[in-house]
């Protein structure tokens, strides 16, 4: 991998903890969850960077000892404890001759993802600037898109001819200046050929 070096100043404007931050002073191998799930709020949201060697609560860059040796443990960490496993790139930097390691999740097409442990499958996403733990209204609207759909898309389980569209059907001659046509419900997506 190659190795970037970066001024101080640049990581300190990326180090403040936000929706799409996160840092972790060293690479924690015997809690791997307290930074897997990061990468999972990551990949079932808009993406983001999770960035090893500063200090969390001082923003103090300290590096890495074996950064080599951490990015392997990374990789298979995220092999073995996420599912599915989501995009991200791994990448070294240095900070005043501070190695530090960058996890890039990018927004994943599989939601969700799930960090699993020894007794748990917990998929998580970010408020703010912390990933938690996702719901049931979350999983299910994570499941919605990792499978290409929306609620919007979804059957109702309304029957269509008892329903009354007057307002769109004005609405639309005024703008339109020509009458709704029952082709015009399938145009728009309120209803389908079946």
């Amino acid at each position: 991998m190659p190795m970037y070096t970066i001024p101080e100043e640049e990581i300190k404007n990326l180090i403040g903890e936000a929706t799409e931050y996160d840092k972790k002073e060293r690479l924690e191998e015997k809690d791997p969850r307290s930074w897997c799930k990061s990468i999972s709020a990551f990949a079932n949201g808009i993406g983001g960077s999770l960035i090893f060697g500063i200090v969390d609560k001082t923003n103090e860059v300290v590096g890495l000892a074996d950064a080599e040796g951490d990015s392997e443990k990374i990789s298979r960490v995220l092999r073995d404890r996420m599912d599915p496993i989501p995009p991200f790139n791994l990448r070294f930097a240095t900070v005043s001759g501070r190695k530090l390691i960058i996890v890039e999740v990018s927004p994943g097409l599989e939601t969700p993802y799930f960090y699993v442990g020894k007794s748990e499958r917990t998929a998580y996403h970010r408020v703010g600037n912390e990933s938690v733990v996702c719901n049931a209204m979350k999983l299910r609207e994570l499941s919605l898109r990792g499978s290409g759909k929306t609620y919007d898309s979804l059957p109702s389980g309304y029957d269509f001819s008892k329903m009354a569209f007057t307002k769109l059907i004005s609405t639309y001659f005024q703008r339109a200046h020509k009458d709704f046509q029952d082709t015009d419900y399938e145009s728009f997506g309120i209803r389908k050929a079946d």
